[in-house]
């Protein structure tokens, strides 16, 4: 007679077989900041793994947050920015980053739509969250999708803001441009790939506006406490 298990048991081992990426705590040896930057810096860690102590540095990121503005006609809001290291005006979706403290990411995201498109939003969800280069930097976004949108005072902007171009964009066909790889910005294809996949999918892949951001609280209390 097979083995019966428990209504438990076997939701245990669902929920271990669930595709998910494992948070871990490792105990940290030192961790000193050997570069401070402008906007971001460098840190050296050495940690304790697999019984070695290893020592890695890597761009200690404030996190980010990102958006998707879409109109009625599913439309989305591109612009088009200057981005000196990669020698670009590359299009990309209004972000900015979560460098005030201790403000909260949606709020953070409502600003940045305003201060660079000049929208306001009714409507906010979580698209998507990922972290942008985890080799080497510990940055985290999140991406909202906004909806119901109105026009805002406008803002004066400067330095690579000043000449920002605006375009409004089937997202049909800003698919096809990260599908030709004409389009790289991550944010940009993250969402733009997250959007057509929830839309196929009757938007029900959405979060809500204030859903738990496991990675942002990770990196937070790891800056409190260093």
């Amino acid at each position: 007679m097979p083995e019966q298990r428990s209504s438990s048991q076997s939701g245990q081992q669902l929920q271990q077989n669930v595709l998910s990426d494992e948070r871990v705590d490792l105990r940290v040896v030192s961790s000193d900041v050997v570069f401070e930057g402008a906007i971001w810096d460098v840190r050296r860690e050495t940690f304790d793994y697999n019984g070695q102590q290893i020592t890695r540095e890597f761009v200690d990121h404030t996190g980010a947050v990102s958006v998707l503005a879409v109109d009625d006609n599913e439309r989305v809001l591109l612009i088009k920015q200057y981005r000196h290291p990669v020698r670009a005006r590359e299009w990309e979706i209004p972000a900015g980053l979560l460098d005030v403290a201790d403000e909260d990411p949606l709020e953070a995201a409502k600003r940045e739509l305003a201060e660079e498109v000049d929208l306001a939003a009714a409507s906010w969800s979580v698209l998507s969250d990922y972290v942008t280069t985890p080799g080497g930097n510990n940055e985290a976004i999140r991406v909202y999708l906004a909806r119901d949108l109105s026009d805002t005072d406008t803002f004066e902007r400067e330095h690579e803001e000043a000449d920002i171009e605006k375009r409004w964009v089937p997202l049909d066909e800003a698919l096809d441009a990260v599908v030709a790889r004409r389009i790289q910005n991550p944010s940009l294809v993250v969402a733009v790939y997250a959007a057509a996949i929830s839309r196929s999918r009757g938007w029900s892949t959405l979060g809500a506006a204030d859903a738990p951001w496991p990675q942002r609280e990770v990196l937070r209390s790891f800056r409190q406490s260093s």
